[in-house]
This record gives structure tokens, C-alpha cells and sequence, in this order.
């Protein structure tokens, strides 16, 4: 056995696969025939750097850990020719390999649902004590659910974790009889060491991998097995792997069309990760996305989680048929999707910039009965959603207003904002406005230092964008220390950070007289709110404008009488800008003296206002709202009044009566 464990060990090395420094808790041990320190075990026939299994009482196996540090306390082990693991309940764990009782179909999928249920690694252990018959497949899926509960953020939460009994007995008796494990199960189980992170140079990772190029070299895995190996030699030995390369190329010989659900959901996963970015084997991904389309009404919520995950992570533009369908799919399973697969599901249809009137109306249904008990960030997400797809629900922005205000003080301080912000974006006020922001006021007080810089200037800015003014903060976003804050965080000052800061300052100015506080800096004001990309203005609509414009000459008599796309000292661009004299006679564009009243016309095009309803969105409340404050007469050409007018009599008739409504007009 030690000779076949040095020879595994080389063959191992040919794999591409390098050791990582190592990561963690460290404990000195060392492979087999490192400098003579190995011994072998008569009772066990094992041989261990760091240790043996004795024959008699509670023993210890500590295998090889450069990253990871792995024991297992078994009895003396029993061999018999099988795939199932036997778990004995007498005074320790202890596992044997057995083939007379393999558990059914039946029983594997109730273990399934039980260990689905386990909240804690101890929860895992006791069930795993509880089991009679165990197959290698259901070994491998206890240690994935463990790495489900312990991992997070690239490293696991109690790295003791792998020092209980029963662990170190799982692990053990896969690592002794690797060969004798079916594909399935010995991949999975190759999977789920590397998600809990076990040094790629241990024991039973080596041999894992050694058994796993013998059944590569056969040819005979299917396409799911070869995606989990996959997935598990990328973990091990990064994208350059070799045997990581001859996985695909194994893949590449099948034709997606043929391939099971469960293949394809498997093999998104793996392209997920480094193996499919940067525009690799598009071929390959473009003929899973066509077979996707035909199967995605078969697909459960972690399959339609999973395949836009991958979507986005792969950044599919081109796959927007997929995407339509695993839309449609997911109104089905609205209230049954996890939160963890909604957050995903709702990240995705905002990435690809799709919503469908189907699934809003699910969530509509879905939202109220969840926003009290769901994650923090799932509430969020819904919120985000709604407000970046610009559909303003009442039925959903009124329950988590009501939510926010019991929940916030548990919501972080980027959860806070974000959905304060899309309240903002809609410029949409609940019914229980005022105890929302009293919640944001309280919350700012706590834990003002808490907000990252941007994050804090979107929230006061959302704020300001439904008449809710934070006088007793902009004191303190306006300082030179806070400035210097949000210069400093990520790529400094934009002109999006600058706008923002220009418009909170001319708020305070125009809608609050009383504040005193600090003044905003010229140095940091914009001349104009309108740009390109993400602006504080909406551009005017094209199409609506050229027939609005075409409409006042009819009504005015000549080009000259009305300027357009004004840009005024006030950051503003005002759309068509009329000016009138004291006696109410309309003078050129060009005229500056004696202007006694100035006409701002607000050319409104759907974009301006929410996809569902006939409200302005926030950015352009508020632009009306300070036009009237700096002297303005504001009138809307809403695009939903104009477009029913058929002739250019109408036309000429209905822009009178809006810009004058008090005079007679004459005929030209």
C-alpha cells in the first residue's frame, strides 16, 4: 500500500497541479517518504506521516495538511466490495463498505430532503448517526451540505468543524476505498473536499484525484460526473490543470442536444466558473443556450437560479431568448424559490435589463406575504428591482415600507439605502412615510459613521427626491473631511458624485431657507445635471419633441419664438424655453432684455415617467418642482395626452390651451 500511495502521489504531480502555500491553522505533516518520516501500522496496513489507525480504542488519522488539518476517529475498518457506506451506531463512528444493503432510490432521496433540513454541521453529524445504510453518494452530499453551512467568504467559519468524529470517519473510509466508489460518488466527494477547503496535497484528496484520471482515461463519465470533476480539478489545480483541459475536451465531444437536464444544468455550473469567461468555447455555450431554450419549461427554481447565474457570471448578452424563457419559468415558482435563488433570479433580470408582466404580477402576489421574514437582502433586491425596472407596485413598495419600518435597525447600511433609493427613483411616498423616515433619521444618527461615502450621498439624495430633506446631515456631507472621503473612495469624483452633491445643495438652497449649515464648495458644482449615461435628467424624447416643436410654429408663427434645449444657470436644460414681456406678447428666443416671465415647456416621454403608471419619476419631480421655485411657469407635454391628438389642428389647439390658457389665439 505505501509503495501504490508513492506511486498515486507522482502520478498526482503530472496532474498540473501545484501546492498552495499554506492557508490557515498549520500543523507540521508530511507525505509519505519525506525525509524517512512515515511509518506504517500492522493493525491497519496504513500508512500516515502524521499518523496511523491502532487497533484498539479511539484512534487518530491525520492526514497530510498544507492548508487543511483532517482526523478521523474510526474502529477497526471492514472491508467488503461495494459503493454503500454502513454507518454502525455503537460507541464511536464507524464506516464499512457494504453491497448487500444498498440503500433504494426512495431512501437516498428522504436522506436528501432530511439533510436538506440540517441548519448546523451538528445537526449533519447527528443525522449521519442516525443513518443504517449509506451510499457513497450520500457520504458525498453530507460533506457538500456541511461546506453548504460552513463556508463562507473563501474560508470556513470553525475550521474545527473537521475534527469531529464523524467527519474524520466519512472521510476516512472514502480516502481507504476510493476505488470501490461508483463515478458519481467519487467525484462528488472530490467536489466536497475542495469546497471545504482540505489541502490539495492530502491523503484523500490524492487519492481521489489519481482514482478520477484512471475513470477519465476510461472515457465512460457522464456528462454531469465530468462537469462536478470538473468543477472540483479547478478548485484543486486552477484553470492551467491538465486534467482540468482533458475534461474538456471530453465534454466538447458531446452534442448538447442530447444532453440530460441535469447535464446542462451541470455544465453551466462548471463553464460558470474561470473555464467559460472571457469569451471560451462560445460554440460550445451557444448550442447549450438553443437546447436550454426547448427544456427551460421543465426546470426547477434551483435549475432557473442556477442557468441565470451562469448567464450573468458569463455575461450573455447574446442569450436573451434563454433568458425570456427562464423568465416565464420563474412565475411558476415564484413563492418557491429560496431566497437565495430569488436574490439571484432578480440580480439577473436586472443585469440583462428584463422584466416580464407576468412575473411582476407573481411577485405582486409573492412580496407581502415575505418581506417579514425573508433575508435582509432578498427584501432588498425585490425593492431594487422594481425600482430599477421603473414599475412603481403599490401593492409591493407599501409592504416593505411597512417591513422597513420593524426590520432597518438589522439591515445593514448599504441595505438601507438601496431601498430608500428606489423609493426615491419612483418618487413614490407610502403611506407610512413618516415612521419610514423617521427609521432612515434614526438610523443615520446610530450609524452615520457606519455609511460608506457613496452610499451615504445616494441616500440623502434619495431622500431629497420625495421632499424629505436631511438638514441635520448635509452639514456634514458638505465638510472637507467627508469630501475628501468620497474623493478618495474608488475611482474619486465623477460627475454623476458632483451632480449629486450640486442638486442636494441647490435643494437645501431653494426648499429649506432656513439652513445654515456648510455651503458646497464651487469648485465641487456642475454647470449642467444632463450627460451622458446615468444623468440626473431625462434627454427629451426625439420623436415627441420634433412634433411638439413642429406644433408651436404652427401655433407661434416662426422658429425664433421659442428656444430649445436651453441649458439655464441652474443646471437645468429646459426643453423649449418661451419668453414672454409684461403686456404677455411673446419675444424671440434671442431677446434678453425686459423678460418679464419665462415659459418652461417639459416635453415628457415615456422614459420620464414609470413603466406602469403615469408618474413622474423622482429626477423629474423634483427638476419641475425647482423650475417653479426659480420663477418658472411649468408646463407638461405629457407624451400620453399628445400622442391622441391625429391632425395638426388638434395639435395647434391643444398647445394653446396648455401655454395659454387664458388668451385667444389668432389665426395666422
Amino acid at each position: 500500500m505505501a509503495l501504490n500511495l508513492i506511486q498515486r502521489c507522482q502520478l498526482f504531480r503530472q496532474f498540473g497541479i501545484q501546492r498552495y502555500p499554506p492557508v490557515g491553522p498549520v500543523r507540521a505533516a508530511r507525505l509519505l517518504g519525506a525525509n524517512g518520516a512515515g511509518h506504517t501500522c500492522a493493525a491497519c496496513l496504513h500508512t500516515s506521516a502524521a499518523g496511523c489507525i491502532q487497533s484498539r480504542g479511539c484512534k487518530k488519522l491525520h492526514l497530510d495538511c498544507g492548508r487543511r488539518n483532517l482526523s478521523t476517529i474510526v474502529k477497526e475498518p471492514l472491508f467488503v466490495a461495494s459503493s454503500s457506506v454502513g454507518l454502525h451506531r455503537d460507541s464511536g463512528p464507524r464506516f464499512r463498505l457494504t453491497q448487500l444493503h444498498r440503500p433504494t432510490a426512495a431512501e437516498e432521496q428522504a436522506f436528501q430532503q432530511r439533510l436538506g433540513g440540517c441548519s448546523s454541521s451538528r445537526q449533519v453529524f447527528m443525522l449521519l448517526r442516525t443513518v443504517e445504510i449509506m451510499s457513497d453518494t450520500m457520504a458525498a452530499a453530507a460533506l457538500h451540505r456541511v461546506a453548504d453551512l460552513e463556508h463562507e467568504s473563501g474560508s470556513l467559519k470553525d475550521p474545527a468543524v473537521l475534527e469531529n468524529d464523524t467527519i474524520r470517519a466519512l472521510c476516512f473510509q472514502l480516502e481507504e476505498d476510493s476505488v470501490r466508489l461508483t463515478d458519481a460518488g467519487l467525484v462528488s466527494a472530490l467536489f466536497a473536499c475542495t469546497r471545504l477547503l482540505l489541502d490539495p496535497w492530502s491523503m484523500l484528496v490524492v487519492r481521489l484525484v489519481s482514482e478520477s484520471q484512471e475513470r477519465l482515461d476510461r472515457g465512460q463519465m457522464s456528462v454531469g460526473q465530468l462537469c462536478t470533476l470538473g468543477r472540483a480539478m479547478l478548485a484543486v489545480g486552477g484553470p492551467g490543470c491538465v486534467m482540468l483541459e482533458q475534461v474538456m475536451e471530453q465534454i466538447q465531444k458531446q452534442e448538447p442536444s442530447r444532453w440530460s437536464l441535469s447535464d446542462l444544468t451541470a455544465a453551466y455550473r462548471f463553464l460558470q466558473g474561470d473555464v467559460g469567461q472571457d469569451g471560451k468555447h462560445r460554440d460550445l455555450l451557444n448550442s447549450m443556450h438553443s437546447h436550454a431554450v426547448t427544456v427551460a419549461s421543465r426546470m426547477d427554481p434551483p435549475a432557473v437560479s442556477g442557468l441565470l447565474s451562469a448567464l450573468v457570471t458569463l455575461n450573455q448578452t447574446q442569450a436573451m431568448p434563454l433568458v425570456i424563457s427562464l423568465c416565464k419559468q420563474a412565475v411558476r415558482h415564484v413563492p418557491r424559490f429560496t431566497d437565495e435563488e430569488l436574490t439571484v433570479v432578480l440580480g439577473a433580470l436586472m443585469h440583462f435589463g428584463h422584466s416580464d408582466h407576468y412575473f411582476v404580477e407573481a411577485m405582486e402576489r409573492y412580496v407581502p406575504t415575505m418581506t417579514f421574514t425573508s433575508h435582509p437582502e432578498t427584501v432588498t433586491k425585490v425593492i431594487q428591482f422594481f425600482g430599477r425596472r421603473n414599475i412603481l407596485s403599490p401593492t409591493v413598495f407599501d409592504a416593505v415600507a411597512e417591513s422597513f419600518v420593524y426590520r432597518a435597525d438589522d439591515y445593514s447600511t448599504s441595505q438601507v439605502a438601496r431601498q430608500i433609493m428606489a423609493f426615491g427613483k419612483l418618487g413614490y411616498l407610502p403611506p407610512n412615510a413618516g415612521e419610514v423616515f423617521r427609521k432612515v433619521e434614526t438610523i443615520l444618527r446610530a450609524r452615520f459613521s457606519h455609511f460608506q461615502p457613496r452610499t451615504l450621498l445616494n441616500l440623502l439624495h434619495s431622500c431629497t427626491l420625495v421632499e424629505r430633506f436631511p438638514v441635520n446631515f448635509v452639514s456634514k456631507v458638505f465638510s472637507s473631511y467627508f469630501l475628501q472621503q468620497l474623493q478618495e473612495q474608488g475611482t474619486g469624483m465623477d460627475r454623476i458624485v458632483l451632480a449629486q452633491l450640486t442638486q442636494l445643495y441647490m435643494t437645501l438652497k431653494l426648499e429649506c431657507p432656513s439652513y445654515e449649515g456648510s455651503k458646497l464648495l464651487p469648485k465641487y458644482r456642475v454647470k449642467s445635471f444632463l450627460m451622458s449615461g446615468r444623468s440626473l435628467e431625462t434627454p427629451v424624447d426625439a420623436h415627441l419633441y420634433n412634433s411638439v416643436k413642429t406644433g408651436l410654429v404652427d401655433l407661434l408663427g416662426d422658429r425664433s419664438y421659442f428656444g430649445s434645449k436651453v441649458l439655464t444657470p441652474y443646471c437645468y436644460t429646459l426643453d423649449v424655453e418661451i419668453k414672454l414681456d409684461e403686456e404677455g406678447y411673446v419675444l424671440p428666443a434671442s431677446h434678453v432684455d425686459d423678460v418679464y416671465k419665462r415659459i418652461a415647456l417639459c416635453i415628457d416621454g415615456q422614459k420620464r415617467f414609470t413603466t406602469n403608471t403615469r408618474q413622474l419619476l423622482g429626477k423629474e419631480a423634483i427638476k419641475q418642482r425647482h423650475l417653479r421655485l426659480l420663477g418658472y411657469e411649468v408646463v407638461q407635454i405629457p407624451f400620453y395626452e399628445f400622442e391622441k391628438l391625429r391632425n395638426k389642428t388638434s395639435v395647434v389647439e391643444y398647445l394653446h390651451q396648455r401655454i395659454f390658457p387664458h388668451t385667444y389665439r389668432l389665426s395666422w
